[in-house]
């Protein structure tokens, strides 16, 4: 189980980390974005982190829409991936994609914060 967690984290960091960087060659016009590898490895990674995610769920007996928090973390990935999506792929203007880029972060450090403390109301 500390071995799919580790897992689990680790392709949790790599997914922000591409984000990031992706981020930066948007707002850069760099031709990078264009590469193979660029477009396929957001793929692969999560898919290893959505398997691993529902290992750990299956393993600790908790799921969303039972439990509160994991409702949370399901829901704010579903508003962090549109908001990357907005960020990369949809954005109108820098502008733009700067406001949903650090909507989107501020979205994953929530998630982060969930899954910490397995509450969802973190500040209350």
């Amino acid at each position: 189980m500390q071995l799919i967690k580790n897992i689990h984290i680790l392709t949790v960091f790599l997914s922000l980390g591409g984000f990031i960087l992706r981020w930066i060659w948007v707002m850069q016009d760099s031709p990078r974005l264009q590469q193979r590898w660029v477009r396929i490895a957001p793929h692969v990674n999560d898919t290893v982190l959505l398997i691993a995610a529902i290992t750990l769920a299956v393993n600790i007996h908790q799921y969303p829409f039972v439990d509160g928090w994991l409702t949370a973390k399901v829901l704010a990935l579903l508003v962090y991936i549109g908001l990357g999506m907005a960020t990369i792929r949809h954005g109108k203007s820098k502008q733009q994609r700067i406001i949903t880029g650090l909507a989107a972060i501020l979205v994953f450090v929530y998630m982060l914060g969930v899954a910490k403390t397995r509450h969802a109301f973190l500040f209350f």
